[in-house]
């Protein structure tokens, strides 16, 4: 069964940290794994990626304040949150691409529900 678990939001006042996790069952050679912020009025965009081969990206709104990385086991990635503005206020979920032993030979993406994450005083 697949599955793909955040964990980590919260409230946080502007200038604080947070540290997302995301937890993957069930799919096997990840391509790839992204995390993504949907704001209120605004469309979803991908701040941070891992590649399967680990190289990261990040969009320039988070350069230099997020980090993204994954365990040994490449089940979790995390997604540390630094020096946070009201901006960063969101939705953040998983989007992690790979196969699956239903569909060895197919890769896409699966999606978690995300974790909510708010930065007001």
């Amino acid at each position: 069964q697949v599955q793909v678990v955040e964990s980590g939001g919260g409230l946080v006042q502007p200038g604080g940290s947070l540290r997302l996790s995301c937890v993957t069952s069930g799919i096997f050679n990840i391509a790839l794994t992204g995390w993504h912020r949907h704001s209120p009025g605004k469309e979803r965009e991908r701040v941070a990626s891992i590649s399967g081969p680990g190289a990261t990206n990040y969009a320039a709104s988070v350069k230099g304040r997020f980090t993204i990385s994954r365990d040994n086991a490449k089940t979790t990635v995390y997604l540390e949150m630094n020096s946070l503005t009201p901006d960063d206020t969101g939705n953040y979920s998983c989007n992690v691409w790979g196969t699956t032993t239903e569909t060895p030979n197919l890769t896409r993406g699966y999606w978690g529900q995300g974790t909510q994450v708010t930065v007001s005083s």
